[in-house]
C-alpha cells in the first residue's frame, strides 16, 4: 500500500515547514528547533519491547527519543556536530540518512520481517555494491551469454548494473517490483528497449531478490522494499516506532526518496513533531532516487510553515539574469548587457592553455592576498584526471596545495594496494596468471621501502627528517626492482617463485642495502606460504594485516590518502570474504580460496571504487588549499568559497549536471509513473536541472570567473548553455 499524501488531512501538532535557498539559515533553523524541542522531549527507557526482543533494561539507560536525518553521510555528521556544540553535548539523539535509517530499522527489526514473510532465520548481510555486482552477474550468466539480457551500446556489465538499479528506483519510490515490466514498457514505449527485455529484467530480478533473501543478503533497493512495504506497515513496527520517537528533524528533504515521505506521514500521523528544511533549488540527488517535488507535498503536513527569503552570495544580483540567458536566451544575449565586476570570464583557444591561465590568476591572487587557498573552488561539470593534475602541480609549483572533494578513486591505482595483491598472488596457489614481471617489480620498490636496522646502523650519516627519511628509506630503486625481476622471477602457472639474490649473476652490482631488503621480502613469502600449506594462515585477510605491519607500517610515515586507501583495502576485503563464508556454507561448489581470491584482485583491477568507505573525513584542521570537484560532489557537500572557477564553462555537460542519472530514474518519479518520458520531458528536466545548479552555486560565492576554452580536451568546439552568459561577461570586461 502506497501512503497518499494528499489524502491524510491532519496536520501534525508541532510540525514546522522551513523552506529556502542556499546558505538562508536553514540548518541553523533546525538546529534551534532542536535546542527547543529536547528541553520538553524527554529520552525513552533504552528497551525494545516485544515477544521477539531479548532486549534487557539496564539502570539509568535511555535511547534518543529524537530523530536527526541529513541527505548524505559527510552532511549527517556536520548537522550532528552543530547540534552537540548547540545542546553541549547534553542531549542523546539518534543521527543518520534515510537509507541508514531504514537499513538500521530492517536489521533491528529482522525477527518480524522472519515472521511475516517466512524467511530463513539468519542474521542478514548487506552487500556492497561491489560484491552485488558480481554476484547478479554470476547468477544471470545463462541469460547474458544467451543475449536476454541486452541492449545497443551496453556492455554486459553495464546491463547487469542497470538491471540492479532498476530495483533500486522502484524500491525508493515506492513502486512494487511486479510493476516494474509495465513502467519500463510504458516510459520506454518509443526507444530503449523492446517488451521481452523488460519482462526479462522483471524476471531476473525476482530471482535475484529471491536468491539473496533464501541467503540473508539484502541490497540497497531489498532493504528499502524490505521497509516501506512490509515493516512499515507491520503494526507491531508502527507501535514501536511511535514510542521510541517522539521528534524527528530532517535537513535538506529536496534529497529523499520518495519512501522518506511514508515514514515522516507516519510519524505525523501517530502525533510525532517534525520539522522539515526544504531548498527549492536543491534535488541534487534528482536521477539518483531522490523525488524532490514528492516531498514538497509534506509542506501541506506543516502546521507552521517558515520562508526564508535571504539570499546570499552572487544570487541576488545575476542569479535571475544568469538562469535567463543559459535556459531561455536560445543562444542569443542582449547587447549594451552589463555584469558586475565581481563575474569574469577567461577565454582560451586550447584546454591546455585554459588550465595553465586558470592556475595563474589562482597564484596571482593568493600572493597578493587578495583571498586564501582555502577561500577558492575549482568547479567543472566533470573534473578529469588531466584537470586534476595540471591544476594541483601548477599550484604546487607555487607553494599552493590542492584538494579534491571526494576523490574517490578506484583501489587499484594506489601502489600499495598493487603490491599486496601482488603478494596475495605469490602466497596462494593456483594465481600465476595475476602475476607478471612488472607487478613483481612494482611489489619489491613498494615493500622494499622499509627500515633495515642491520643496514642502517652502518650508515654514517643517518638524517633525522621525516622527508629526507622517507626518500632515503627506499632499499630497491625502480632500475633494480627491473633487474631483479627480470632474473629472480620465475613465472609459474600454479607457484611462481622469487629465486634467492645469487641467481641474478651480478647481484653485488645491486648494493647491500637492495640486496638485503630482497631477500627479507622472499624470506617472508615463503615464512607464509608454509603457513599457508600447513593451515595456520587463518585468512587472506591475517595476509593483508601482516604484509601491511611489516612492510607499509614499520617505522614509516604514510600520507593520509594512503592510510585511507588501506582501510579502504582491509574494509572491502573483509566484506569479501564475510560473504565468501556464508556462500561456502550455504554452495560447496562456490570455490576454495584461491578461486575466491583470483575473483577478488580481478575485481580490484577492474577498477572498483569502494562504496562508502571510513574515514570519511580526515582530522585536524582544514588544510590551506584550493578545492577541486565536480558540480554534484560540490553541490552535495553543501561548500561556500569566497572564490569561484567554473572551468570548462563552455561545456554542454553543464546542462546535465556534470553526473549521469541512473538508467530509467525519471520514470519512477511519483508524477511520471505510467507515463512515457518523451524527448520534451528530458528538454524540460534539463533545464530545470541547469537553473537549480546555476542558483545553487551563485549562492556560495562573492567572485565568479567563466574558464571557458574554444575546444574541448577531444578538439571540438564548446556549445554549451552558459555561453550566452560568458560572452555577457566578456562584453562587461570590454566595455570596463
Amino acid at each position: 500500500m502506497v501512503t497518499n499524501l494528499d489524502k491524510l488531512g491532519r496536520k501534525g501538532s508541532d510540525s514546522i515547514w522551513i523552506t529556502g535557498a542556499a546558505r538562508s539559515g536553514k540548518t541553523a533553523r533546525l538546529v534551534e528547533q532542536f535546542c527547543i524541542w529536547s528541553k520538553t522531549v524527554k529520552p525513552m527507557p533504552a528497551i525494545v519491547s516485544g515477544s521477539w526482543s531479548s532486549g534487557r533494561r539496564r539502570a539509568g539507560q535511555t535511547a534518543p527519543a529524537i530523530l536527526v536525518l541529513a541527505a548524505n553521510g559527510d552532511n549527517r555528521l556536520e548537522f550532528a556536530d552543530r547540534i552537540a556544540v548547540a545542546t553541549q553535548g547534553k542531549y542523546a539523539f539518534h543521527s543518520t540518512t534515510p537509507f541508514g535509517f531504514f537499513e538500521q530499522e530492517v536489521l533491528l527489526f529482522w525477527p518480524l520481517l522472519v515472521q511475516s514473510l517466512n524467511l530463513k532465520a539468519q542474521f542478514p548481510l548487506r552487500l556492497q555494491p561491489e560484491t552485488e555486482l558480481e554476484l547478479a552477474t554470476r547468477l544471470w550468466r545463462r541469460e547474458l551469454d544467451e543475449g536476454i539480457l541486452q541492449q545497443t551500446g551496453a556492455s554486459p556489465n553495464r546491463m547487469v548494473r542497470r538491471t540492479l538499479d532498476i530495483l533500486q528506483l522502484a524500491a525508493v519510490s515506492g513502486t512494487p517490483r511486479e510493476e516494474i515490466p509495465r513502467i519500463l514498457e510504458q516510459g520506454f514505449s518509443a526507444e530503449g528497449g523492446s517488451n521481452n527485455l523488460w519482462t526479462s529484467m522483471g524476471e531476473l530480478l525476482e530471482r535475484w531478490r529471491e536468491w539473496c533473501l533464501t541467503r540473508g543478503f539484502l541490497t540497497y533497493g531489498i532493504v528499502c522494499e524490505l521497509y516501506w512495504r512490509y515493516l512499515l506497515q507491520d503494526e507491531t513496527y508502527q507501535q514501536q516506532l511511535a514510542s521510541r520517537y517522539q521528534a524527528a528533524i530532517a535537513d535538506d528533504v529536496d534529497d529523499y526518496p520518495a519512501i522518506s515521505g511514508h515514514l515522516f506521514d507516519r510519524m505525523l500521523l501517530q502525533g510525532a513533531a517534525v520539522a522539515f528544511s526544504y531548498n527549492p533549488d536543491g534535488g541534487v540527488r534528482l536521477g539518483l532516487g531522490a523525488d524532490t517535488e514528492y516531498l514538497g507535498r509534506l509542506e501541506a503536513r506543516c502546521r507552521f510553515v517558515e520562508k526564508l527569503d535571504a539570499k546570499s552570495g552572487l544570487a541576488p544580483e545575476i542569479g535571475e539574469l544568469a538562469v535567463n540567458l543559459a535556459v531561455n536566451s536560445d543562444g542569443f544575449y542582449p547587447l549594451g548587457l552589463n555584469l558586475p565586476g565581481s563575474v569574469r570570464s577567461l577565454e582560451t583557444t586550447s584546454r591546455a592553455q585554459l588550465l595553465r591561465e586558470t592556475a595563474e590568476i589562482i597564484v596571482d591572487a593568493v600572493n597578493s592576498e587578495a583571498v586564501e587557498p582555502q577561500e577558492i573552488a575549482v568547479i567543472a561539470p566533470g573534473m578529469d584526471a588531466i584537470a586534476r593534475y595540471c591544476l594541483t602541480e601548477i599550484l604546487a609549483r607555487s607553494g599552493i596545495a590542492a584538494v579534491s572533494l571526494n576523490d574517490q578513486r578506484p583501489l587499484s591505482t594506489t601502489p600499495e594496494i598493487r603490491a599486496l595483491l601482488t603478494l596475495l598472488a605469490l602466497v596462494y596457489p593456483g594465481l600465476g596468471r595475476l602475476v607478471d614481471r612488472d607487478a613483481v617489480a612494482e611489489m619489491l620498490v613498494i615493500l622494499g621501502s622499509q627500515k633495515h636496522p642491520e643496514v642502517d646502523a652502518e650508515d654514517p650519516n643517518p638524517t633525522f627528517n621525516l622527508q629526507s627519511q622517507s626518500q632515503n628509506s627506499k632499499s630497491i630503486d625502480l632500475v633494480r626492482a627491473g633487474l631483479i625481476a627480470d632474473h629472480c622471477f620465475c613465472p609459474d602457472i600454479d607457484r611462481p617463485q622469487l629465486l634467492a639474490i645469487t641467481a641474478f649473476p651480478r647481484w653485488d652490482r645491486l648494493g647491500h642495502r637492495a640486496a638485503v631488503a630482497y631477500e627479507q621480502i622472499v624470506e617472508w613469502i615463503e615464512q607464509q606460504r608454509s603457513q599457508q600449506q600447513e593451515r595456520l594462515l587463518p585468512s587472506p585477510i591475517a595476509l593483508l594485516d601482516r604484509a601491511i605491519q611489516k612492510f607499509l607500517m614499520n617505522d614509516r610515515y604514510l600520507a593520509y590518502d594512503r592510510l585511507s586507501a588501506l582501510r579502504e583495502l582491509m574494509e572491502t576485503a573483509a566484506h569479501y570474504w564475510e560473504i565468501h563464508g556464508r556462500m561456502q556454507r550455504l554452495e560447496s561448489t562456490n570455490g576454495g580460496d584461491s578461486e575466491t581470491i583470483a575473483r577478488f584482485i580481478q575485481l580490484l583491477r577492474q577498477g572498483t571504487v569502494t562504496a562508502n568507505p571510513f574515514p570519511v573525513r580526515p582530522e585536524g584542521p582544514a588544510a590551506r588549499a584550493v578545492t577541486l570537484a565536480n558540480i554534484f560532489q560540490y553541490r552535495s557537500s553543501r561548500r561556500v568559497h569566497k572564490w569561484h572557477f567554473w572551468l570548462d564553462a563552455g561545456s554542454p555537460l553543464w546542462l546535465r549536471g556534470g553526473a549521469a542519472t541512473l538508467f530509467g530514474a525519471p520514470l519512477f518519479l511519483r508524477s511520471q509513473i505510467g507515463r512515457p518520458w518523451e524527448t520534451e520531458d528530458e528538454t524540460v528536466a534539463d533545464q530545470q536541472r541547469l537553473r537549480r545548479i546555476l542558483v545553487d552555486l551563485l549562492s556560495r560565492c562573492s567572485m565568479l570567473y567563466l574558464c571557458h576554452s574554444e575546444l574541448a580536451v577531444n578538439g571540438q568546439e564548446q556549445t554549451g548553455p552558459l555561453l550566452p552568459l560568458i560572452n555577457s561577461s566578456v562584453s562587461s570586461q570590454q566595455l570596463a
